[in-house]
């Protein structure tokens, strides 16, 4: 048993090096999804009920509630209303930053200030996700009839938002290791 606590202890900067290479596929493929109208109509409600984004769409919440297409559906009505509200037109500018925070982070092993950048923003990014847990009452189980809704009754679309603690995690820990990396190479 001792030997095993011995090699898991080698394990950490293979861990850092996994969570980065984790950071980065959910960035970039998270990222490129923003691309597609299934994902830009899915982020709606949490941008729409954001005092931070908000102003990105051209409707006010809840307006978006009688307009949003089930994931695969397809109703051109809806459609429109998203072309009106710059739901797509958002969306693609949100994933082009996303895919770019995830290529910064990948550029640990040739640019690790770059990364660092990459991970500091990526730090933040999850900040305001998190934040949606405020601001979206989507977030919550809705009072349907059950005695089980709302707080502390995480819906889909809170649990979604709930991973990003450990986006944070990780984030800080991979700026972490790339700043350090940054200030050796500059002190050579």
């Amino acid at each position: 048993m001792e030997q095993l606590f011995k090699y898991a202890a080698k394990l950490q900067e293979t861990g850092i090096h996994l969570t980065r290479l984790g950071l980065i596929i959910v960035l970039v493929w998270i990222g490129g999804l923003k691309a597609f109208r299934y994902e830009a109509v899915g982020i709606v409600p949490f941008v729409a009920n954001s005092p931070l984004m908000s102003f990105f769409y051209n409707y006010d919440a809840p307006e978006y509630k009688t307009h949003m297409n089930k994931e695969g559906e397809y109703k051109a009505e809806n459609i429109e209303w998203h072309e009106a509200n710059n739901t797509y037109g958002f969306s693609y500018g949100l994933g082009a930053v996303i895919v770019g925070i995830g290529i910064l982070i990948a550029l640990y092993p040739v640019a690790p200030k770059l990364s660092a950048i990459g991970s500091f923003l990526a730090f933040g990014m999850s900040f305001v996700t998190l934040s949606f847990l405020i601001t979206t009452p989507e977030t919550w189980v809705p009072d349907l009839g059950d005695s089980e809704f709302g707080f502390p009754y995480l819906s889909a679309a809170g649990r979604l938002v709930i991973k990003d603690v450990i986006m944070l995690g990780a984030a800080l820990v991979t700026m972490s290791q790339a700043s350090r990396k940054y200030l050796e190479l500059k002190n050579k």
